[in-house]
This record gives structure tokens, C-alpha cells and sequence, in this order.
């Protein structure tokens, strides 16, 4: 059986404030597989990382133009990234790219921002908005995409189909045997969320799921090797 991926959650987010540069550096150095963060777009169209929609003490995103982003600071003093910053450096690793809110009319400034980075064809995007993963997609249909469920289905495979995703991001808790077998027999992957504990790794790993992402990328590392006998590396 293939070792699922590990997935840093908004970078290394258990040792440093999530979606920093800190947080991106510390997956780096903990050998990542792949990088998971959340972006949106300002007024004028600029792709930046962060979770919420608002940022505290400064407004919604969505409202702030460019340059009034760039003087942004986060909770841990640094100022909020660029997309573009991110994938710099991270360098050539996966990176899983959630969109949070990006209206229509900002769609080619994210896949331009993708484009330019350092390893386009190791990007891939992810919604909860099921409608911004399809549009992506009929402007790009090459581009890699998922869709992210917090509940459970009956049918995940047809809600992945519905918008051309080959990637399910499902809640850790409602991944089961059936649920595995399901996305798998379809040809998609599937990659649970947002999982820390070692146990819960290990039970996921013996399902067969594609990635884990999780707060503790090497956390995750020891679980694997535990689980699958994969020599650890320094």
C-alpha cells in the first residue's frame, strides 16, 4: 500500500501561527510532502493567504486593495503573505491551495499567480465553494481540483463529478472503510483533515487514504512509520 502523503495544514500551524511564513519555513525544514493553506482576493484582484475572510481590528479582505494588504501585520508580527511569497518558498513541493472567496472576475489572477510559481504542475485547488472549483475548472480543465466535505455524503463521487474533481478533502471523522473504497474505485483520491493525534493517523493510514493533513507534519511522519515500517529520516 502507497504511503499517503503528509500534508502540512496551513503550513507547520502546531509549532508556528498558521498561514506565516514561519509556519511555511517550518514544514519546509520538516520535510512536508506537500503544503496545505487558504487564500482570497483583495479588491483589486491581489491573492493572499489567510483563513478568516476578516482579519482582525482590519476589515474583510475582500475589501482591502493591494497595497493596503502589504501593510497588514498577522498575530505573530509578520505581515500577511502573498500567495506568490508562499510558493516561492516552499519551492518544489505539492501545495493545496484552498480558496476561500474569490469572486469570478479575480479567477485568471490566481491561476496566473499559479503559473508563475516555481512548480505549476505540483498545484491543486480546493473549496468548501463547490462553485469556484467548477468555474476554475471550465477556464482550466487541466487544472487539479478537489472539493472539501465536512459532512457526509451518500454520493461524494457524484458531488466530486459534478465539478470535475478527482481529489475528495473529507473531515478525518467521517472517513471510513466505504467511504475509501468508494473515491478509490472512481479514480479520485482522498485526503482527511485536519488529523494530529497518532492513533487517528494510524487508523487512517490502514484505510488507505491518499494524504493526511494535519497541524504536525512530523507527527504524521512518526505515525507512518509506526504504521507502514518507513524508516524515519532525520
Amino acid at each position: 500500500m502507497p504511503r499517503p502523503s503528509i500534508i502540512a495544514h496551513r503550513g507547520a500551524s502546531g509549532y508556528e501561527y498558521e498561514n506565516s511564513r514561519a509556519a511555511f519555513r517550518r514544514a519546509v525544514t520538516l520535510d512536508a510532502d506537500g503544503i496545505e493553506l487558504d487564500v482570497h482576493a483583495t479588491r483589486d484582484g491581489a491573492i493572499v493567504v489567510h483563513h478568516d475572510f476578516e482579519i482582525a481590528g482590519v476589515g474583510p479582505i475582500s475589501q482591502l486593495s493591494l497595497e493596503q494588504a502589504r501593510q497588514v501585520r498577522i498575530r505573530n508580527g509578520e505581515l500577511l503573505p502573498l500567495l506568490s511569497e508562499v510558493l516561492g518558498l516552499v519551492g518544489e513541493r505539492d501545495v493545496w491551495i484552498e480558496v476561500k472567496s474569490l469572486p469570478e472576475a479575480h479567477d485568471c489572477a490566481l491561476l496566473e499567480v499559479m503559473d508563475r510559481g516555481p512548480a505549476p504542475e505540483r498545484y491543486a485547488v480546493h473549496s468548501f465553494d463547490h462553485r469556484i472549483v467548477r468555474r476554475l475548472g471550465r477556464t482550466r480543465p487541466e487544472l487539479k481540483r478537489g472539493i472539501l466535505l465536512s459532512a457526509y455524503l451518500d454520493d461524494p463521487v457524484a458531488a466530486m463529478r459534478a465539478v470535475g474533481a478527482t481529489t475528495l478533502w473529507q473531515e478525518w471523522l467521517q472517513v471510513d472503510q466505504e467511504l475509501v473504497g468508494q473515491v478509490h474505485a472512481a479514480g479520485g483520491t482522498l485526503i482527511a483533515w485536519t488529523v494530529n493525534e497518532v492513533g487517528d493517523l494510524e487508523r487512517l493510514a490502514r484505510l488507505g487514504v491518499d494524504g493526511l493533513c494535519g497541524n504536525y507534519p512530523d507527527r504524521i511522519r512518526v505515525a507512518l512509520a509506526t504504521r507502514m515500517e518507513e524508516p524515519l529520516r532525520a
